[in-house]
């Protein structure tokens, strides 16, 4: 596995996984902080409702997906 940050190898058992190092995790925790990562809101069942795909599904060929 990698650091999220900088990417060096982590070991499962590291004490700071999923991060390398307590440096890396407090980069993460001041991205959280300062909202450089964001969760995006559930989409609303209004939202499913107008959805309209632009491509027509009898024109996919799913043969070639298997």
């Amino acid at each position: 596995m990698k650091c999220p940050i900088c990417e060096k190898p982590v070991s499962f058992t590291d004490p700071e996984m999923p991060f390398c190092s307590e440096r890396c995790r407090l980069l993460d925790l001041g991205n959280w902080a300062s909202e450089k990562y964001v969760i995006s809101t559930p989409i609303e069942s209004s939202d499913d409702e107008n959805f309209k795909p632009d491509f027509d599904a009898d024109e996919l060929d799913l043969e070639d997906a298997e």
